[in-house]
């Protein structure tokens, strides 16, 4: 099994400390900016940052649908972690400042793969589709935090 990673980045026109704040926010603003390839989207302990158990549907492709069950930490300043109950999937937010006013919010998501050919097919594409999907979900929360 390799390991298998997706990163996304964007800048936003809104400074770090309240990007962050609304990324970490699961009870309001997450659950508005997630795409539509979220589903069964439940806030089930906390809902702000470190020690939210948040859950959700992600369906990447129309075969591929992974339930996650996220404990969320936060093991620095503007640095939010999201660890799969129920897989090996991490992904990890980091916001930081980018000039006045702004900020980059970057996603990486890493995973143990398949193995055989499955494994090369998930390593070479998973990672484009994933990316997709974040860029995406960047794009609304830019939305959200820049009114």
């Amino acid at each position: 099994m390799a390991q298998v990673e997706a990163t996304t980045e964007r800048i936003i026109a809104a400074d770090a400390e309240t990007v962050f704040d609304a990324l970490a926010d699961y009870k309001e603003v997450r659950g508005k900016v997630l795409t539509g390839h979220f589903s069964e989207y439940e806030v089930r302990e906390g809902g702000d940052g470190e020690g939210t158990l948040v859950h959700w549907k992600l369906q990447a492709t129309s075969k591929r649908v992974r339930d996650c069950l996220l404990d969320v930490t936060e093991p620095t300043d503007g640095q939010l972690i999201e660890k799969d109950r129920n897989s090996t999937m991490v992904t990890t937010w980091t916001v930081t400042p980018a000039g006045e006013g702004r900020s980059k919010a970057v996603v990486s998501t890493v995973w143990n793969g398949a193995g055989g050919i499955g494994g090369f097919f998930e390593k070479t594409f998973a990672p484009k589709g994933l990316g997709r999907i974040y860029d995406e979900l960047l794009q609304n929360l830019a939305a959200e935090v820049e009114k």
